[in-house]
């Protein structure tokens, strides 16, 4: 099968994919829009696509000597206008504070801000000026032509993709043809890229499948499948990306905005904001392939000339031909959402305090359980606290009827009811508070029972009386 990818590379090379899809497709004017970052990104805005904030630009040695460093904020990235491949990029994550002794010394005047890159060296403002000059000079630009250095704002990790990211921000390419997504891979930044999801400079490449959302198989670089994170036993395929169908949906708008038939996009999720459209490309690489384990081509020709009128309808044949059609023809039947035992989730408790977790579902438990640290994450400190008071203070209150148990328990704070839960144990009584919990896109507000789990691998379990909504595959 890897051998067959080589050749579909061959088949669509970059002469190929050049005289057969970007020159017909893509027009000069809208290659020149892609190639200018700043400029495709406030079209991209004035279109209500979110993008990264613009902080500052430099375009001249005389805009450099006259910045004014201060005005940075402690963390953002530097990129050039015109750059590709990932040439050129420097992240930084935080500014280096001052001692308060260093700070009351008498300085003649205030020194200069330092900043930290994720592997927590410095970078000073010299080192700024060095590597904006290099901008300036068309070092990491097309063609070696003068380019302009701007400052962005850093997108903030989604705690979903933490453990397979190292020290930078995944993002989901999507390429799209005639307005209709046609393959698509997340790319996670590694030691060898520098934190930068990029495959050229070591990034790993995972295919999504177009249907679900769902990760598949994975490519180190451009040539080395892989089943596990290098040096980790996290296993790269299963994964459920957020948003799956809006990242979809902003990659054929990105392209009825460009005027291009033929791009990649490249969409990142910030923690806060959610999808983010970093940029477009106009020659999108071909590693997509390998990490899909199938070649562009055939798609590609499969949806040559189809009239799409929309870029729903686009999303919506994209993932009918090139998307695992099983899973979505049992929710549309079923009227149920199709999961697994294990799903990413997302709760909700009180002042929105928001916590995403892995959660065991368990069709055997009534209700849903929730460990007390979590609880306490969630804003219920002082629900748990006297809590575990009263269960300190009464060993044995199954003598008691149900109306001295409520006399006890009721001025627990924020406490909706006591219910009784039956083990193999016996039975106990337990509290419970109100929260939501958002799976698979479906949100739930519920009651969940408060237990001790820290002696156990998930801090959650999802109980039959949430899952109304969904069928369980024991496969996934």
């Amino acid at each position: 099968m890897f051998e067959e990818l080589k050749n579909a590379r061959k088949l669509l090379g970059l002469n190929a994919r050049n005289l057969n899809y970007i020159r017909p497709y893509n027009k000069k004017k809208s290659k020149r829009l892609a190639d200018d970052k700043i400029s495709s990104k406030r079209v991209l805005r004035k279109a209500g696509i979110p993008v990264p904030k613009l902080l500052a630009r430099i375009k001249s040695v005389e805009e450099l000597e006259s910045f004014d460093w201060t005005s940075l904020p402690a963390t953002f990235a530097l990129k050039p206008n015109r750059g590709f491949g990932g040439g050129g990029i420097l992240v930084v994550y935080g500014r280096k504070k001052f001692s308060k002794k260093f700070l009351q010394a008498d300085l003649a005047e205030i020194p200069d801000p330092v900043w930290i890159k994720s592997d927590g060296s410095k970078v000073t403002v010299q080192d700024l000026k060095n590597q904006i000059r290099n901008i300036l000079d068309g070092a990491f630009s097309l063609a070696n032509m003068p380019d302009t250095a701007f400052f962005e704002e850093r997108l903030t990790l989604l705690k979903l993709f933490k453990p397979y990211a190292y020290k930078g921000i995944p993002d989901i390419r999507v390429v799209v043809f005639n307005r209709i997504p046609v393959m698509a891979m997340l790319r996670l930044p590694t030691k060898e890229s520098g934190g930068k999801a990029n495959l050229q400079q070591g990034g790993i490449g995972v295919g999504i499948d177009l249907i679900s959302g769902v990760t598949t198989s994975a490519v180190l670089g451009e040539g080395k499948l892989i089943d596990y994170v290098p040096g980790t036993r996290m296993l790269l395929s299963g994964i459920r990306i957020p948003y799956w169908k809006e990242i979809l949906l902003l990659a054929v708008k990105a392209q009825e905005i460009s005027g291009m038939g033929f791009l990649g996009a490249d969409v990142a999720i910030d923690r806060e904001r959610g999808p983010v459209f970093l940029e477009i490309n106009a020659r999108p690489g071909l590693g997509i392939q390998v990490a899909n384990l199938a070649g562009l081509r055939e798609r590609l020709e499969r949806i040559k000339g189809l009239k799409i009128k929309t870029a729903a309808r686009g999303v919506r044949v994209g993932r009918d031909l090139f998307g695992g059609e099983v899973e979505e023809e049992v929710e549309e039947i079923s009227g149920r959402k199709v999961i697994g035992t294990i799903e990413k989730i997302k709760l909700i408790g009180r002042s929105e305090k928001s916590v995403e977790v892995e959660a065991k579902v368990d069709t055997g438990a009534g209700f849903t359980s929730i460990d007390t640290d979590l609880a306490e994450q969630l804003g219920f400190e002082d629900t748990v606290r006297e809590y575990q008071k009263i269960e300190a203070t009464y060993k044995d209150i199954k003598h008691l009827d149900k109306k001295e148990r409520w006399d006890i328990f009721k001025h627990i704070p924020h406490l909706e009811s006591m219910v009784v839960i039956n083990s193999a144990s016996g039975s106990t009584y337990r509290p419970t508070i109100k929260i939501t919990v958002i799976m698979d896109g479906v949100t739930i507000p519920t009651k969940v029972t408060l237990i001790n789990r820290a002696h156990l691998k998930y801090p959650i379990i999802i109980g039959k009386r949430n899952l109304k909504k969904f069928l369980i595959d024991v496969n996934k």
